[in-house]
């Protein structure tokens, strides 16, 4: 039968009032969990799960550390350590602050990848900011907390569409509609494009203010700021986030500029 009416719009409906991705929500709900947990627990438990799952880097280089041979779990602790530190936080606002960061980058990159990359792309970009600061601080027998260097990744993530024709950043260079764009950039269009560059100049630089020069302490901090576990997570996100895109490339240009051309799939070189 024919529709009666073909030329009516179906009835618009309104976007829910918490939109949340599940992953996302997953995430928020673990961190606060087990900050609620370790805030109502007595010190030796906060201390005894901060040597068992915090990042040490020591563990990795016990010749250079005076401790490393005293902290539990051997190399399994070396393996879990670059994922569990992510759900540790050295105190309600630095949980806060980290909250509001996943929600707004991890959001829109959890609806583009799905659960199962997104989950996978955000613990690995913790990991690799987690080597990182092992890496620079070979002997350091201060434990890294915090689930700063995970959601870096997703800004450099974000980077890699935000900025593109129909994208959320979109209109700062001639862009469309306020969604997610069926496509993304290059790494080599991103790395030329002068936004994602002035985005990620920003990012640096203000890590690297709050974090190497003792700022973050002057403003009431209670713990330094490890910027270059950041570093190393924006970094993975930036370069990494091709091999998890779903969604189509397109030869037609850098962010900003791909609105045409030929769809050419997934490519191979990302």
């Amino acid at each position: 039968m024919a529709d009666p009416f073909p030329g009516e719009m179906p009835p618009r409906r309104e976007p829910p009032a918490f939109n949340v991705p599940g992953p996302v929500l997953l995430l928020l709900l673990a961190l606060v969990g087990v900050h609620v947990v370790l805030s109502l627990g007595d010190w030796p438990l906060r201390e005894q799960v901060l040597i068992w799952f915090a990042l040490f880097p020591s563990r990795y280089n016990p010749e250079m550390s005076q401790i490393a041979h005293l902290l539990p779990g051997g190399f399994a602790a070396e393996l879990w350590t670059p994922i569990t530190y992510t759900f540790l936080h050295g105190g309600w606002e630095h949980l806060f602050v980290n909250s509001i960061w996943l929600l707004a980058f991890g959001s829109p990159l959890a609806r583009r990848f799905g659960a199962v990359r997104f989950l996978v792309f955000y613990f690995l970009c913790g990991a690799a900011g987690a080597m990182l600061h092992v890496f620079l601080y070979p002997g350091s027998d201060i434990p890294v907390v915090g689930a700063s260097a995970a959601i870096s990744g997703l800004m450099g993530g974000a980077a890699r569409f935000v900025f593109l024709s129909g994208g959320p950043l979109g209109a700062l260079g001639g862009g469309g509609a306020m969604t997610g764009p069926r496509r993304r950039a290059g790494i080599f269009a991103s790395l030329r494009d002068r936004r994602v560059l002035i985005f990620a100049g920003v990012w640096i630089g203000l890590n690297f203010v709050f974090g190497a020069t003792g700022l973050s302490g002057a403003l009431g901090a209670t713990s330094q700021v490890a910027w270059e576990a950041h570093l190393g997570g924006f970094l993975m996100g930036l370069f990494a986030f091709g091999l998890f895109d779903p969604l189509r490339w397109s030869p037609s240009g850098g962010p900003g500029n791909v609105g045409y051309g030929e769809w050419l799939g997934d490519d191979p070189r990302e």
